[in-house]
């Protein structure tokens, strides 16, 4: 134990006899001469080790807080917010560097020090034995070193110590207890565990527009960011979660590939999250930061890396805990497991639910080995069994469903290439399904895109389940208004209808009248026509004039003629129409509504009605299709 004085505003201190007596020569091996050599030896002015300043924009307060809490204290630990799941690159090292940069001149003594493992933290203490006291220094063994530097120290006051990227608080309790006469900056993953005289910083991403800056800084050089690079930077950004090494890591890259724009880039992030630019002088790749991280999490609990790797095929956000219950029959364990995520600030943790960062998600998936890949079949299962033990969703609020269907949609939409015997895929179109009634249809393409995935590899191209999925698919892409996506899908849909169907099969002429909407909304009048007109024909002779199919068509017939300016075909076809409705579905039948209110526009639009209700509604032509039916894959 070290003895301790106090002066007279007491304020602790150390005393010569006090350091003569924490490192004797039975002790350390250090003979007389050289602890005296400690107390003689001065510092060069301005001494520091400090790694280059990277660019730091932004942080200005947090600067300026970190000044104002070391001045009022000894010690200050940079961490991270759990809000911000505290992921390597949120900029620790860059703040701690800007402000050593900035402060230095106030200081006798920077040093920085790679404190990730007790041995590396002695190492960059012994540098310091090396950089002062050479001609013995370059003899002495590393505790030698390390424990000379540490009585300099003592012997000195006035300076400050960096220690960068700490794994294990207690890693620090030999040096915060016996160093008091500088400012000790600590950076670390962990938010918890620090002494209650440490005053923890907890840091979170950069402001957006901060963000942006950051990505036009380092990739457009010679000229001034127009709006577009901008606005497209904002747009990366965001997808990077305003990380500070993550922008820098785009930026770079951008920098290096001059041709490619940001926007380019990031329709490409998940291919070249781990690819950094040559050259680049960065402390690690986003990658590299969250493998070591993994590495230390396996060493120390596997469970917890399983937790990562299950969801990371999962939403982001609010993941049910009790989802991850078989994972671990020991529920103490899973609770531990999950704290241990919380500790390095690898998820954010309330009682019931567990978040993880989006592009920590991107790194598990895109680096996990394996056929399938680890994590997918737990996620997969953990779904499986939580959602087949609820009641099938119909038209009104399933809340079960309701929570888990955006991770029923991430995992659709992270489906692996050639991933078969998807035990979800009959989740997939009841999902889709409900989502639909809802009239949320835009929502379900991740799950319709997996699910014909699943239906062209179990079922073959053309079997009838497939093209009933491809047709669905393809009508979500036109409720998201991608026209040419729904299009190209139709056009494949009608083809293989007709040749595996027949022409004037139920499918076919869904799929013809679904094509032809869409060739409506996307203004192309000289071939929907036609094709409605067909298609109108074919369901009158196999359907009935009264089908409600045949009135949806006969509908949509009328509305493209009126688009084109026909008017002389369009009113007598909606009145047609509107009659017929009327007396099949009865009078206020959304569809006979519909019908109502397009025959009044077309009133309008030949000038029979001036007066328009200031309730009034955009014409609603009615684009059908068949129903999704659950298909088990063989």
């Amino acid at each position: 134990m070290t003895d301790s004085s106090y002066d007279a505003s007491g304020n602790r201190s150390i005393a010569a006899h006090t350091i003569g007596h924490a490192h004797t020569g039975d002790v350390i091996g250090l003979p007389a001469d050289i602890l005296t050599a400690a107390r003689d030896v001065p510092a060069p002015p301005g001494l520091a080790n400090l790694p280059p300043l990277p660019l730091c924009l932004g942080r200005h307060d947090d600067l300026t807080h970190l000044r104002s809490t070391l001045t009022e204290q000894t010690g200050t630990a940079i961490t991270q917010a759990s809000t911000v799941h505290g992921l390597g690159g949120i900029g620790k090292t860059t703040l701690a560097l800007a402000y050593a940069h900035r402060n230095r001149h106030t200081y006798n003594l920077v040093w920085w020090i790679n404190a990730d493992s007790p041995t590396r933290l002695e190492q960059s203490l012994g540098d310091l034995a090396l950089k002062l006291f050479p001609a013995w220094a370059g003899n002495a063994n590393q505790d030698q070193r390390s424990a000379w530097a540490t009585t300099w120290l003592q012997w000195h006051p006035g300076w400050l110590l960096v220690f960068d990227n700490v794994e294990n608080p207690t890693d620090l309790n030999p040096y915060l207890g016996s160093l008091d006469g500088g400012h000790h900056l600590i950076t670390s993953r962990r938010s918890t565990g620090w002494p209650r005289t440490i005053h923890t910083l907890a840091l979170g991403t950069l402001h957006p527009d901060e963000a942006a800056d950051l990505i036009c800084a380092h990739a457009i050089t010679g000229r001034t960011p127009t709006p577009r690079d901008r606005q497209a930077a904002h747009a990366l950004a965001t997808e990077l979660g305003h990380l500070p090494l993550a922008l820098e890591q785009a930026g770079a890259y951008l920098a290096q590939n001059p041709t490619l724009t940001i926007d380019t880039y990031r329709h490409r992030l998940p291919a070249k999250l781990d690819k950094a630019a040559d050259g680049l002088n960065t402390q690690r790749t986003i990658a590299r930061i969250w493998t070591q991280t993994l590495h230390a999490l396996t060493a120390r609990n596997p469970l917890a890396v399983d937790i990562l790797h299950t969801i990371a095929w999962l939403a982001p956000d609010n993941i049910p805990v009790s989802l991850l219950a078989g994972l671990s029959t020991d529920t103490d364990d899973l609770a531990e497991a999950l704290g241990l995520l919380s500790a390095y600030s690898m998820a954010t943790l309330t009682p019931d639910t567990i978040s993880i960062h989006r592009l920590l998600q991107t790194v598990l998936r895109t680096t996990a080995s394996g056929n399938p890949p680890a994590g997918r079949r737990e996620a997969e299962h953990a779904l499986t069994h939580a959602l087949t033990a609820l009641p099938e969703p119909t038209t009104g609020p399933a809340p079960g469903w309701d929570t888990l269907i955006p991770h029923l949609i991430a995992l659709a939409a992270t489906t692996p290439p050639d991933h078969h015997n998807d035990p979800t895929a009959p989740l997939y179109y009841t999902a889709a399904d409900y989502l639909y009634r809802q009239g949320h249809d835009a929502r379900t393409i991740p799950l319709r895109e997996a699910a014909l995935t699943q239906c062209e590899q179990t079922l073959g191209d053309t079997h009838p389940d497939t093209l009933t999925s491809r047709n669905n698919l393809a009508c979500a892409y036109g409720s998201a208004g991608d026209l040419n996506r729904a299009i190209r899908l139709y056009e494949t849909t009608l083809t293989q209808s007709e040749r595996r169907l027949g022409d004037t099969h139920p499918h076919t002429l869904f799929s013809r009248n679904n094509l032809a909407y869409a060739y409506r909304i996307a203004g192309d009048l000289d071939r929907a026509i036609p094709l409605f007109e067909t298609t109108l024909t074919q369901r009158e002779q196999t359907l009935g004039h009264t089908h409600p199919n045949t009135l949806d068509t006969r509908n949509n017939l009328a509305h493209a003629y009126r688009a084109a300016g026909d008017l002389d075909r369009a009113i007598p076809l909606h009145e047609t129409t509107l009659t017929q409705y009327e007396q099949h579905l009865g009078d206020t039948h959304p569809h006979t509504l519909d019908a109502r209110n397009n025959l009044a526009y077309a009133y309008q639009a030949a000038g029979t009605w001036t007066a328009p209700s200031p309730c009034s509604r955009p014409p609603s032509p009615n684009a059908n299709r068949p129903s999704a039916t659950p298909t088990t894959p063989p």
